[in-house]
């Protein structure tokens, strides 16, 4: 689904953004995707492994692909993880209120929170590996870094990736 998706996606990219599809890099090899994995010490949604295994996220010369937000290769990603996780270890969040919609952990930063995009002012789209109850495993969630709302985006990166390139394709 997800390769159908991309294909989909890198058509319309060529006509309306050539720059964009440009700016995606080659595919994840298996000892990166391995190597993620086992840092951030979850199984990840197998959709959005499938995503990474068509393009290791932007290079960072063009646009934001993701409208408002850059799409993070796995270096990226894991950089950024690694500073959320230090600013929660180092109790950065301690007197932080945080609101989560339904299914959506009530707190400012959880480790299980992946990033894969963000609009580099510190604010992400990440997939929860560990949502609140009424949520679902890997679902995608919305976290700003200066506003407490943590909002629920998609029950499945698949849905999310599939119904942003729908709203692409649709509006032109």
């Amino acid at each position: 689904m997800i390769k159908c998706t991309w294909e989909r996606f890198k058509k319309w990219l060529a006509v309306h953004h050539p720059s964009l599809l440009d700016d995606l890099q080659p595919p994840a090899s298996s000892l990166e995707l391995q190597a993620l994995t086992q840092r951030l010490g979850v199984a990840l949604p197998g959709e959005f492994m499938a995503c990474l295994e068509v393009h290791n996220g932007q290079a960072g010369r063009a646009a934001y692909l993701f409208d408002r937000h850059a799409f993070l290769s796995i270096a990226h990603i894991l950089m950024h993880w690694k500073t959320w996780n230090v600013l929660l270890e180092d109790g950065d969040f301690d007197d932080r209120v945080a609101h989560g919609a339904t299914g959506v952990q009530p707190v400012w930063w959880d480790p299980s929170w992946i990033p894969f995009a963000t609009n580099g002012g510190g604010d992400y789209l990440c997939i929860d590996m560990r949502p609140a109850a009424g949520g679902t495993p890997g679902q995608v969630i919305e976290v700003l870094h200066d506003t407490p709302d943590r909002r629920l985006l998609a029950p499945t990166f698949d849905d999310w990736f599939g119904r942003f390139v729908d709203g692409k394709l649709h509006s032109h």
